[in-house]
């Protein structure tokens, strides 16, 4: 499918531009190009001695880059996962010197919206959800051979799902008659363990969440990303995070918050106060921010994103 052929609006643009406050001179990094709404005015930003290097795992992005921005001298693109972004910055002498990080976690517009693809259960196609169908096993692949309780360990520690045991067991069950390998198969599978009552979303929008993120691996990326990130940023550089997912924000709460207080000491040791401070890394930007209502209007799917900005103090 085409790249005309999808509607993608970038979520909370505005914010994400306002609290990268940009120094026209700076680098930025995009770890999550996807079809470039960020990373365009980003850019738009930049002068002739900044620097926007943009990253995707998944190759049709970064075919997407290519075309849109590859022309541009102060661009770079790679074609690989953020949780590498320390080391690739690294190679690139440019440890330290970020001066911000923008992630847009999940699944992108584009990617949903193709079926071939296999991320929605909207429309029927191959079972594969791979961010970079080039790596690792397919969806397919996995849930062929994945145990009982593998699966329904995924389905409810990744989706939540309360009926992931039945889902599970369905699954088995189902492998031994037929081959689990398209979205409608696995979305009437999961629909008739999930009673309609219980849900105001479609039954199956737990699994396939949960199921993408374990094939792509999403919250160990999102964990090695934030570990190396003091690696990445200078002084007084940004990270911006957009999730969607209520397990990805709290990875990245907990960090931001790790980093931003001081530790809990008991009381009569003789600890003094610049001791303590020497621990905070992070400065908070504001509260947890979310997409409003005009936003929401034109674009519906921004109504689960949530942005967190911290400013590298130390």
């Amino acid at each position: 499918m085409s790249q005309a052929e999808f509607s993608h609006a970038p979520v909370m643009l505005d914010q994400v531009i306002r609290h990268l406050d940009i120094n026209p001179d700076g680098i930025y990094v995009d770890g999550t190009y996807g079809r470039g709404g960020h990373a365009r005015s980003i850019l738009k930003k930049l002068g002739n001695n900044g620097r926007l290097i943009v990253m995707d795992k998944d190759p049709q992005a970064v075919d997407a880059a290519r075309l849109a921005i590859g022309e541009d001298a102060r661009v770079t693109i790679f074609h690989d996962d953020f949780a590498h972004m320390a080391q690739m910055l690294a190679e690139m002498d440019m440890k330290h010197r970020v001066d911000g990080v923008l992630l847009d976690l999940g699944v992108s517009s584009p990617q949903l919206d193709d079926a071939n693809r296999g991320f929605s259960f909207q429309n029927n196609g191959p079972l594969d959800m791979r961010m970079n169908p080039m790596q690792g096993e397919s969806a397919a692949e996995w849930l062929r051979h994945a145990g009982e309780k593998e699966i329904s360990t995924v389905l409810w520690e990744l989706g939540e799902e309360r009926f992931a045991r039945r889902i599970a067991r369905k699954i088995v069950e189902t492998r031994q008659l037929q081959d689990i390998e398209d979205t409608r198969t696995l979305s009437d599978l999961i629909s008739g363990c999930v009673p309609q009552a219980k849900h105001k979303k479609h039954p199956a929008t737990r699994s396939f969440q949960a199921i993408r993120i374990h094939i792509n691996q999403e919250l160990t990326c999102i964990g090695r990303l934030l570990d190396s990130i003091f690696e990445v940023l200078k002084i007084g550089g940004r990270l911006l995070v957009i999730s969607f997912h209520s397990l990805e924000d709290r990875l990245v709460k907990r960090f931001f918050r790790l980093h931003s207080t001081r530790p809990k000491i008991p009381r009569g040791l003789p600890v003094r106060d610049k001791d303590l401070l020497s621990n905070i890394r992070l400065r908070l930007i504001g509260k947890a921010i979310k997409a409003g209502a005009q936003e929401l209007s034109l674009n519906p799917r921004a109504r689960s994103a949530v942005l967190r900005v911290a400013e590298r103090i130390s």
